[in-house]
């Protein structure tokens, strides 16, 4: 009779993963998906629970009346190619929408600039062949990095947005990175009043997307 009783529950979860539901995250949310997929100034280090761009950016979603699902993809720390290496987790959300925050973390490193460009535009041609609309998101670095090196990096986003044609962020720290009282003590991420600035910035490009 034990697999006879087993067999009621394990219908009863397929029933309910047939209506929506994940038993391990909850409901699943209908709405299209904005994926903001990056590193660490996607992930909202050093800031409090919920308090990350992505949280703000689904508040100022809701309340402007946009019916999409932010979902928050950024790790700290990550590169190009680990942007790269967790591609797939980002396709299964099915997301209509991703902002792509990556380099820093590259060129904090002094990694070749090409490099990064090549995953970047690895990452842009996989989520475009699955009609994934990219909004790529800039970012510099500190000047001791070297006016050569600095060039190259900067350029990389505008090229990379012109050859596929991307909504561009130029710089995701804009009216922020300049400001001591919007950053935090390291210098490299905003503080939660900066945050609130970085998720304008992104609404800014995003709005033109949206639909209500």
């Amino acid at each position: 009779m034990r697999p006879r009783t087993l067999l009621f529950p394990l219908l009863a979860l397929f029933s309910i993963a047939a209506q929506g539901f994940d038993p391990q995250r909850g409901p699943k949310d209908a709405r299209p998906a904005i994926v903001c997929f990056g590193d660490s100034l996607t992930a909202g280090f050093g800031l409090d629970p919920g308090r990350s761009y992505p949280d703000l950016l689904q508040g100022e979603l809701d309340r402007r009346g946009y019916r999409y699902h932010v979902v928050n993809m950024g790790v700290s720390g990550d590169t190009t190619q680990d942007g790269l290496a967790r591609l797939p987790m980002v396709l299964a959300e099915h997301p209509q929408i991703v902002v792509l925050e990556f380099g820093a973390n590259d060129g904090l490193r002094g990694q070749p600039v090409s490099v990064a460009e090549q995953n970047q535009a690895r990452m842009i041609e996989a989520l475009q062949k699955t009609g994934v609309r990219v909004v790529l998101a800039g970012i510099t670095l500190p000047p001791n990095y070297g006016p050569e090196y600095l060039v190259r990096f900067n350029a990389m986003y505008p090229g990379l947005a012109k050859r596929y044609r991307l909504p561009l962020i130029p710089f995701l720290l804009a009216d922020v990175a300049a400001n001591p009282h919007l950053m935090q003590r390291d210098g490299l991420h905003p503080n939660p009043e900066g945050t609130r600035l970085v998720a304008q910035n992104v609404l800014r490009t995003l709005q033109p997307l949206l639909q209500k």
